[in-house]
């Protein structure tokens, strides 16, 4: 595998803490990636998830669409975004990055981060917008920053459409595979680590198709339920971390260890917390049908042969959690601020492309991440022909 186009190590002089920033590969000179915030981040980790980035890109690529896909990146730090002193890390971070921002990078909410947290870090840093190098690429800047502004002041039940993007995504993907085995959607039942911005909004779409989650995990532990536990209670209790206030709970609703959601008795597993929860020695327990990986490398490369061979099918990140890619198709005018419009197209794009993803996988007789990456191969050296990929 070819080394990234830009590899950058930053350390804090204040607090002695680092930062990454990975651009896996240029695009019109733009690539694009969120950043993160966790204790324990590594600049491996960031790598592997701006190689992800450029294949999400390349993924959502339409010829007939305004849009074209970017390059991938990823930004990094390490520090518990709990801390007290995370913050103006954040800030410090972004001063320092300020020219790959200004220049070819753009980014936005990941683990650890809000995008609203961002865009106050970014102005304190003195910088326009966290997109802000993607705005010479389009045809009239002063529209598509509206189109962008509007967008993200939709709010659907009191949460933004920003923040619901992506889990439309995650849950599509999930209902395209119940439909492609011809499994119904009333009666499946679905654990999740994670109910911040993507599990939480995840779990909302995954419910509202039918679906029973039985088992949510968070920093405090897990929650379950067999009967089913009460999702928009659960997400109306949340903190700005996606930590749930146990008072939420109703009587039968039991709390279990942290790693209890990995052998709950589900058809769908959601990792949508942290990347590497999933490894050789804790993939004997899970005994779900499927994996839908909407967190960035939940399974370790490792565990995925153990867990096919034992009949798991894991619908791997790259594809799962692209729904926000297909949503920020709004920047360049393919779909309009309205909720409605967003989750249509995000559905419609993701839905295409899982069932091509199976398709495949079934031709090549592989697994589905195997079939994701041939549908890579496919679509580089065509983006790399007309707008020009650089290494």
């Amino acid at each position: 595998m070819a080394s990234p186009l830009l590899s950058v190590t930053w350390t804090d002089h204040l607090t002695g803490r680092q930062g990454f920033l990975v651009v896996d590969r240029l695009v019109r000179g733009v690539a694009s990636g969120g950043l993160r915030m966790r204790a324990g981040c590594t600049l491996d980790e960031v790598t592997g998830l701006a190689r992800g980035m450029t294949m999400k890109e390349a993924l959502h690529y339409d010829p007939a669409c305004r849009y074209i896909p970017l390059g991938g990146a990823k930004g990094g730090i390490d520090c518990d975004p709990r801390d007290p002193e995370a913050y103006p890390l954040l800030v410090r971070y972004l001063r320092a990055m300020r020219p790959y921002i200004e220049s070819f990078w753009t980014t936005g909410e990941d683990l650890g981060l809000s995008q609203a947290l961002v865009d106050r870090a970014v102005a304190e840093a003195g910088l326009v917008s966290s997109v802000q190098a993607v705005y010479p690429l389009l045809d009239d800047e002063a529209e598509a920053r509206r189109r962008l502004r509007d967008a993200f002041a939709v709010e659907v039940d009191g949460i933004g459409l920003d923040e619901l993007a992506g889990g439309c995504g995650v849950a599509e993907a999930a209902l395209t595979a119940l439909d492609h085995a011809g499994v119904p959607h009333a009666g499946t039942r679905v654990a999740l680590q994670g109910l911040g911005t993507m599990g939480g909004a995840t779990a909302r779409f995954l419910t509202r198709a039918g679906l029973t989650v039985v088992a949510v995990a968070d920093i405090k532990g897990t929650m379950a339920n067999p009967a089913g536990l009460d999702v928009e209670a659960l997400l109306a209790a949340r903190d700005s971390h996606g930590t749930v206030d146990r008072s939420a709970l109703r009587p039968g609703d039991r709390e279990l260890p942290d790693d209890a959601w990995l052998s709950a008795d589900a058809d769908v597993l959601v990792p949508a917390a942290v990347s590497y929860a999933i490894d050789a020695g804790n993939q004997e327990r899970i005994t779900a049908r499927w994996i839908v990986e909407a967190a960035n490398m939940p399974v370790r490369p490792e565990a995925e042969p153990l867990l096919a061979a034992r009949g798991v099918s894991v619908l791997p990140d790259v594809v799962v959690n692209s729904g926000t890619n297909a949503w920020w198709w709004t920047l360049f005018g393919d779909i309009g601020a309205d909720a409605e419009e967003a989750f249509a197209h995000t559905r419609r794009s993701m839905r295409a492309l899982v069932e091509r993803m199976l398709a495949r996988a079934r031709a090549d007789g592989t697994t589905p991440r195997a079939a994701a990456h041939a549908l890579v191969a496919d679509r580089l050296p065509v983006m790399a022909e007309r707008f020009g990929c650089y290494r």
